[in-house]
């Protein structure tokens, strides 16, 4: 599932012609392309969509909106670590195939 996840704009720069940010989901920073909504600036919250930021957000609706995502599960299928979902669904533990090693 691909999900519009509500994220904070930490920090802005430009990328070879096109505005990027680092922006904080409850905890995980991924980088997005700001090209959609030109004029959002560090420290407020859009939606963002396969790495593109897409619409604006108050800061209110997008601590609901995590919350509730988080309560779901959402967030850690969304963001969880590429490795261990790999190995879940290869049947592997990946804790024990740490231990084993």
């Amino acid at each position: 599932m691909c999900l519009a996840v509500p994220g904070r704009v930490l920090d802005i720069e430009e990328r070879d012609g096109t505005r990027m940010a680092n922006v904080d989901f409850g905890g995980v920073v991924k980088e997005v392309c700001l090209e959609y909504l030109p004029d959002l600036r560090v420290g407020e919250y859009a939606i963002v969509h396969v790495g593109f930021a897409l619409q604006r957000l108050d800061e209110e609706s997008a601590r609901q909106t995590l919350e509730l995502f988080a309560e779901l599960g959402l967030l850690q299928e969304e963001f969880g670590d590429p490795w261990e979902t790999a190995a879940a669904e290869a049947g592997m533990d990946p804790v024990e195939e740490v231990r084993n090693q």
